[in-house]
């Protein structure tokens, strides 16, 4: 209970994933990061379990079908990482922002995301049903409210849903 005595929201059980779409390979620095760990600091201590991929350490196959191995790729690791999306209740798409738009990396997790949409649940539903989007940004002025905009759009396009006020930067 609050001190107004409403009970306090309990986000036990709730997982969430952060897909860092920075063009730094890890160890590199990641001004990316460096707002990940404030948001994941603050979904820890309300209970959400974490985790994170830093897209641009894997070699994610160019193209929009879940397995590009299918379709004339060598490899493709982003099958075994959307096992960890489709893990997650939440899922966060973080990136910086260049000449005003999201990272060529950020451009093909949606589309690697949009390869998955035509797959259906149980119920019939979009695979990526029941699940809530958001983002975070790296830079400001420079286009952020338009990247934002983007994001959010493919992803309540493909069956996320987003809440009001699922961006920041």
């Amino acid at each position: 209970m609050t001190a107004t005595g409403i009970e306090k929201p309990d986000f036990t059980g709730l997982r969430a994933m952060y897909i860092n779409c920075t063009l730094n390979r890890s160890p590199g620095r990641s001004h990316t990061q460096g707002v990940i760990d404030r948001s994941v600091a603050i979904m820890e201590a309300n209970g959400v379990s974490v985790d994170q991929i830093r897209a641009v350490d894997h070699d994610i196959a160019t193209g929009v079908r879940p397995d590009m191995t299918e379709y004339g790729w060598d490899t493709d690791e982003w099958p075994a990482l959307l096992h960890r999306v489709l893990a997650a209740d939440v899922l966060v798409i973080a990136g910086p922002i260049w000449l005003g738009d999201n990272s060529s990396v950020t451009r093909r997790v949606i589309e690697r995301l949009y390869g998955y949409s035509g797959v259906l649940n149980e119920q019939g539903q979009y695979a990526y049903y029941g699940r809530v989007g958001g983002c975070l940004l790296t830079g400001n002025e420079d286009g952020l409210k338009h990247c934002a905009m983007s994001i959010l759009y493919s992803l309540q396009h493909i069956g996320f849903t987003v809440p009001p006020q699922a961006d920041a930067g």
